[in-house]
């Protein structure tokens, strides 16, 4: 049995009030990484237990009247990170970490959209960023930026950002990549030193836009 197939998820209490929705709720698949929307399914009292039970995305099928485990025949398995229910208490969303292909045509999504942006991992890292200043530890060099001060923040950002410009005229790309994620990793983190968020220099762009 491969490491996939023993997957876990965290218990989480649902009150799903079943009888209220004749029996199906539906269950809104996401990607927990890029927070694509892959597909909507819907899931009886039995599809819900048995998904929790193995960590794998189970629905009830409306067309066949039994359970169906998306995967079970293709491999693609829907890996569960998370469940949440919605305020009314009849909508599941789902995080997943899909293994291949979600559609049965190949595609990424049931949608035809892609799903390969990693982006949302920024929003991931800002967090780990905050935590470090405000709970700062020795063995953290994150850390030790915030306690060297705002200027010395300021001076690794201007440091990377120099060596990137270095790199750029040269044809190695792990070089580049390197120096790239480097700089941004220093801008996220002046941008918390300055007690500022990426949301707000995303807003500049947006306004910039129109």
């Amino acid at each position: 049995m491969t490491n996939q197939n023993k997957q876990k998820m965290p218990r989480r209490e649902l009150n799903i009030d079943f009888d209220k929705v004749d029996g199906l709720v539906p269950a809104i698949i996401q990607d927990a990484a890029t927070k694509q929307v892959l597909m909507l399914g819907y899931m009886n009292q039995e599809a819900l237990a048995h998904s929790q039970a193995t960590g794998k995305v189970t629905f009830f099928s409306r067309t066949k009247q039994r359970l169906w485990t998306k995967g079970e025949t293709s491999g693609n398995f829907m890996l569960i990170s998370d469940m949440q229910l919605d305020c009314d208490g009849d909508t599941l969303l789902i995080y997943v970490n899909p293994v291949g292909p979600v559609c049965h045509t190949g595609d990424d999504t049931c949608f035809a959209d892609t799903n390969h942006s990693k982006t949302h991992f920024i929003d991931r890292l800002r967090q780990v960023i905050k935590d470090r200043k405000n709970n700062p530890s020795d063995t953290s060099y994150t850390a030790s930026l915030f306690a060297k001060g705002i200027n010395k923040v300021a001076q690794k950002v201007g440091e990377e950002a120099v060596e990137i410009v270095i790199e750029a005229k040269d044809d190695n790309k792990e070089l580049f990549m390197g120096e790239a994620a480097d700089l941004l990793y220093h801008y996220l983190v002046l941008l918390e030193a300055k007690g500022y968020e990426l949301d707000e220099v995303m807003q500049v762009l947006i306004d910039r836009h129109k």
